[in-house]
């Protein structure tokens, strides 16, 4: 089969993982692994992962199949960072869902949901890696099953949406306790979202390791 990932950043930490997934596959697909929309051409599936631009239909029709990967049970969780709100809102296992990507965001059929549990301590890069081996999984199935596929409309539901992250979602609170912060703590990643606080009219940023 002829294969393009499109993925819009090479520094989006799953970029690493995808380069994997091309290799290991390389020797029975033609895959290509883009960044830009402009470099997308035609084939059998496209992978919209890490997708910021907006990918039309007349794009998408170059492909038999094009799927997109969310972090959580659709049509519950639609919109942005779902796995990161998750945890900030206390959940534990998560559900992550391969669809068909259509013009309405998060809302084409489902291929497959595939679940991921966390035990409670685990910092952003270890929910990455559970995460992204979750969506290599899920890429593995798109390849084995795309002749016999039987899509599951999604539900006409009240979805909930997630909102998109911004720096200030990461700001702690100094008069409230590490545990009681510590979810918003572990997922911040120190590049993108680093954890800070004001206090005493001066702004400090925090860098949360594991020893």
């Amino acid at each position: 089969m002829k294969i393009t990932i499109l993925c819009s950043s090479k520094d989006h930490r799953i970029y690493p993982y995808l380069e994997d997934w091309k290799k290991k596959h390389s020797n029975l697909h033609e895959i290509s692994l883009v960044n830009n929309i402009q470099d997308v051409t035609t084939g059998d599936i496209l992978f919209l992962i890490s997708v910021t631009e907006i990918v039309k239909q007349e794009v998408r029709n170059r492909f038999k199949h094009s799927l997109v990967i969310h972090g959580s049970d659709l049509p519950e969780g639609r919109g942005w960072s779902p796995i990161v709100w998750q945890i900030i809102h206390g959940s534990d296992k998560f559900t992550v869902t391969l669809f068909e990507a259509v013009d309405q965001v998060d809302a084409g059929d489902v291929w497959k949901k595939q679940s991921f549990t966390l035990e409670g301590h685990e910092l952003y890069n270890e929910i990455n890696e559970k995460l992204f081996e979750t969506e290599l999984d899920l890429m593995d199935f798109a390849l084995k099953n795309s002749t016999n596929i039987n899509p599951i409309p999604q539900p006409k539901v009240n979805n909930s949406y997630f909102k998109r992250r911004k720096s200030e979602d990461s700001e702690l609170d100094p008069q409230k306790t590490i545990a009681e912060q510590f979810d918003l703590m572990r997922v911040a990643d120190p590049n993108r979202f680093p954890l800070f606080f004001t206090f005493r009219g001066h702004k400090y940023k925090i860098f949360l390791q594991k020893s």
